[in-house]
């Protein structure tokens, strides 16, 4: 199966050090989840279109290699957990097998800026259901 998301490293993402720059892990899985969503039929807009918006709060990140300037990224995403209002997705970073950074991230779905239910539809789409 194919990454979710794949890009080359750009030049600008890398630090002094010639690697990339802790905080690009983050950007990558945010363009990573896009995918992810589109790829279970649920694109942005339709929950959007719903009143719905899904909003991180929380990351946390584990590093176990670098990327670098000239290197391509693979970006896997995977359903880590989903609860009521929120759910959590784990993308792993790498550069051909090697592994590079584990990202998870918690996502809240709101209406209005308020917490609410995932609707049964979309926690059976998110589940593979």
């Amino acid at each position: 199966m194919p990454p979710v998301w794949s890009s080359p490293v750009r030049f600008i993402e890398c630090d002094q050090q010639g690697i990339v720059f802790n905080a690009h892990y983050l950007v990558w899985a945010d363009e990573a989840v896009n995918a992810w969503w589109i790829e279970r039929r649920v694109p942005w807009e339709a929950l959007n279109a719903r009143g719905l918006e899904y909003v991180v709060v929380a990351s946390s990140l584990e590093w176990r290699s670098s990327a670098r300037w000239g290197d391509t990224v693979d970006v896997d995403a995977d359903l880590d957990s989903v609860g009521r209002t929120s759910l959590a997705v784990r993308f792993t970073v790498r550069v051909g097998e090697r592994l590079c950074c584990q990202v998870r991230t918690t996502y809240v779905c709101t209406a209005d800026g308020v917490p609410v239910p995932w609707p049964d539809d979309v926690r059976a789409l998110i589940s593979g259901g």
